[in-house]
């Protein structure tokens, strides 16, 4: 990823949308935020920015010297600071009852997370929240029941099918409920069920495509992934996870442009610093996780195999969008780390977890910090570019122009 030079990008961002944007008559909802390091998630940087934001949208994004700032706005000093569009998760699995979805919701707000998509394992009856805006909350997106082959034992909330026409018929049912993409399994879960052959997942695609929905992959084994691209498949929930992928892998992402990889990488098996976690979680979390955050050879392997295909999927030019799995409201911190150490440079990750993951879930209004989009955005302490672990610095979050209340829901999370 190339930073282009920051005078000239200063002029572009701004002016190329200062056109559609009046500055606004009254200046009271208006307010500037001054003489901070922006990057844009496009894969620009604009040292000595100013950002207007009227209201819950973005009135004007660039470098100092280009901006108007209206007279009786609001000014908020952030030199030294640096502002990044806040991130989108784009593969979760959130509660499944309402007050306790509300609440993950909140805590992906606290750790700087706009949008997450659940894969999966979702309940109906929730997805009225879909296209809500939540106080301090981020936007919920939803692939409802997934479909996958009977797995007894494990969680009964996809739909378990065995033949083309079973899923076919379930995708009918996703596209009435209006889905924001389909999501299936494709996986023995080492050797303990049957997967989706390639006649059902071929027709599973071809039925979603029909009914002008997206499908989305989890797999395991190479071959499989391989499968699915012939099948069509649009999005891979993970990445190769049983062997280094081949070349011929490599060409037939390279043929498809269009297809995306949510890496989804597992955890590395080294022991981390989690201190950085401490003031947002009960004590009694934390000391939860620090009980299994030790070193552990056969984790490291599997870590390995998964850093090594995203490596090579990135270098040839794949869409990657950023996935923590799980129900960590931390997590996109966390796999944005791993993605660096995997070979990824800093601004790379944050443009997947920014522009592209907003734009896969097809949120037009999010993702890029420029005029016309949503007021989303992180203010931190240090420049993620230098170290990417510098997300997890948060001075602040702005969702839809206000600033979120993070010691209330940390208060909130921690007395639950």
């Amino acid at each position: 990823m190339r930073w282009m030079n920051v005078f000239a990008v200063g002029a572009i961002v701004n002016l190329g949308f200062l056109a559609g944007f009046a500055i606004p008559a009254s200046a009271q909802s208006v307010t500037a935020f001054e003489g901070a390091r922006l990057i844009v998630g496009d894969g620009r940087v604009i040292e000595n920015a100013t950002l207007v934001v009227d209201g819950a949208k973005i009135a004007q994004a660039g470098g100092a010297a280009y901006v108007r700032v209206p007279a009786g706005a609001t000014r908020v000093n952030l030199v030294g600071k640096t502002v990044m569009p806040m991130l989108i998760d784009t593969h979760v699995h959130l509660s499944r009852a309402r007050d306790a979805l509300i609440r993950d919701l909140r805590m992906r707000a606290y750790y700087g997370v706009s949008a997450v998509l659940s894969m999966g394992t979702d309940n109906y009856e929730l997805f009225d929240l879909r296209g809500h805006a939540i106080a301090d909350a981020a936007r919920f997106f939803s692939a409802g029941r997934g479909i996958t082959m009977p797995e007894p034992g494990r969680i009964t909330v996809p739909h378990w099918i065995t033949t083309e026409a079973e899923g076919r018929k379930v995708v009918e049912e996703l596209a009435g409920r209006k889905v924001d993409i389909v999501k299936i399994w494709v996986d023995t879960r080492g050797g303990k069920f049957r997967k989706l052959t390639p006649e059902i997942y071929g027709a599973i695609v071809d039925e979603a495509h029909q009914r002008g929905l997206r499908v989305t992959a989890h797999i395991f084994d190479l071959e499989d992934a391989k499968g699915l691209i012939r099948a069509g498949v649009d999005v891979f929930a993970h990445g190769v996870r049983d062997r280094d992928i081949d070349d011929e892998l490599v060409a037939m992402f390279k043929q498809r442009p269009n297809l995306i990889l949510t890496p989804n990488l597992p955890a590395r098996g080294v022991k981390a610093d989690l201190t950085w976690l401490r003031a947002g979680l009960s004590a009694d979390e934390f000391t939860r996780l620090e009980v299994t955050n030790v070193d552990r050879a056969e984790v490291q392997a599997f870590h390995g195999i998964q850093a090594r295909n995203l490596a090579k999927l990135n270098a040839a030019g794949v869409r990657i969008t950023v996935g923590s799995d799980g129900n960590r409201p931390w997590g996109p911190h966390d796999q944005m780390l791993s993605m660096v150490l995997a070979g990824m440079t800093p601004m790379q990750v944050i443009v997947a977890a920014t522009r592209n993951s907003a734009e896969f879930l097809r949120i037009a209004d999010a993702g890029t910090l420029q005029a016309g989009k949503s007021a989303d955005f992180i203010v931190l302490d240090a420049n993620p570019l230098d170290d990417i672990a510098n997300t997890r610095r948060i001075a602040r979050v702005y969702l839809r122009g206000q600033q979120v209340d993070r010691a209330a829901l940390k208060a909130a999370w921690t007395a639950r």
